[in-house]
């Protein structure tokens, strides 16, 4: 699982999260469409071809202006035959891991819980057999909430309404409009190539951290234009071990274009030219309240109900105690938002204490069911982001 945990559905946020008008920020709910390997998780997309576009309302670049898209390249019969033939593959294993789910739900989610993932890996194969790896990662995922403690009936009952939802909605994909479609298509495994609005700008570079399995070193930057106001993610792959090529330091402005990928609720780009080198910005990302941060959320789950979580800047927060655990409190407010168990136990946590001593500061993170994970943070006068990831 990811640092924030399982995801819930709309109904489960907090009634801030139902009205996202209520956040002035230029920072869209950007989205999403091609294949993700984190099962449960992310963005977390954790293998290639997770994508992105604007989100609801958001404009499109300035410099996409008044141009008609270009004409997509024809298709050839064979890959087209061969585009259906594993769409077929990927609704019979959708339409079997309907039936398997409703078996567990009449046996009992207990049973389920005690037999460990032994009972999820064979489902997961069939899921590969069915050439839809979307679907097979997040059915593995369901064997690793056998030890997370005495909610994991519930959270085992969470992520299956989810798999269920997915599984639906890729055997009636006919009958979904199009942004929403090719997020089904991105969940279940298929591929997608950036196709949106090419968008040059000067990208503040927010954070870039690595996360590793067995098979995969996946490297996530996040970006913020200073002109476009997009909040971008870029996604870089090394085989196991190795640290992927793509390395842009934090805390710098690069000038570069990027290109969104079809979809909605996803905030991936891919890296299309770089004009020159990185270099110093004073330029900062607008910030929200708690509050703010909410509604985001809500209105990502809305596009993308398989979203884990959304990046965030909070403005005038400051990390205060909870317990065995942090707050990030709204200085002018009475609401917060916590830090997620796995931010907890890292240094950059220290380190944004820190920075604060008790004062407001400027927080980038992504925010989830499961609480607020920090990556980086600005005092409220001059000074540069101290990176917390």
């Amino acid at each position: 699982m990811t640092d924030q945990g399982v995801r819930r559905t709309v109904d489960q946020v907090p009634a801030q999260a139902s009205d996202a008008t209520s956040d002035g920020s230029r920072e869209p709910v950007p989205g999403g469409g091609a294949p993700l390997s984190g099962g449960a998780g992310d963005p977390s997309p954790d293998t290639p071809g997770d994508s992105v576009s604007a989100g609801p309302g958001e404009p499109e670049s300035e410099t996409a202006g008044d141009e008609l898209p270009a004409a997509a390249p024809p298709v050839s019969p064979a890959a087209r035959r061969r585009a259906e033939r594993r769409a077929e593959r990927i609704t019979a294993g959708a339409t079997e891991l309907e039936q398997r789910l409703a078996d567990l739900l009449r046996g009992g989610l207990i049973p389920a819980e005690q037999s460990g993932p032994a009972l999820w890996e064979e489902t997961a194969a069939r899921m590969v057999d069915a050439q839809a790896p979307g679907l097979a990662n997040r059915v593995r995922e369901l064997g690793s909430l056998a030890s997370t403690g005495a909610d994991a009936p519930v959270r085992l009952l969470e992520e299956c309404a989810l798999l269920h939802l997915l599984a639906q909605a890729w055997i009636r994909r006919e009958r979904l409009p199009e942004p929403l479609a090719a997020t089904v298509r991105s969940r279940v495994g298929l591929t997608a190539s950036p196709d949106g609005p090419a968008i040059r700008d000067d990208w503040l570079v927010l954070a870039q951290y690595d996360t590793s399995d067995s098979r995969l070193t996946t490297r996530r930057t996040w970006l913020y234009g200073a002109v476009s106001g997009r909040t971008a993610l870029l996604l870089s792959y090394g085989a196991a071990g190795r640290a992927p090529d793509l390395t842009l330091p934090a805390g710098l402005a690069v000038d570069a274009e990027l290109t969104a990928y079809p979809g909605s609720g996803q905030p991936r780009m891919a890296l299309t030219e770089r004009f020159g080198p990185p270099a110093p910005t004073t330029v900062r990302p607008p910030g929200t309240t708690t509050s703010g941060a909410l509604a985001r959320y809500g209105a990502a789950l809305r596009d993308d109900p398989w979203r884990e979580s959304v990046p965030v800047t909070l403005d005038r927060v400051v990390p205060v105690p909870d317990g065995d655990g942090w707050q990030l409190a709204d200085a002018d407010e009475d609401h917060a938002l916590p830090v997620g168990a796995a931010a907890r136990s890292r240094p950059g946590l220290w380190r944004l204490v820190a920075l604060s001593g008790g004062a407001p500061v400027r927080v980038f993170g992504e925010c989830g069911p499961r609480g607020f994970t920090p990556l980086a943070a600005w005092p409220q006068g001059p000074g540069e982001a101290v990176h917390l990831c």
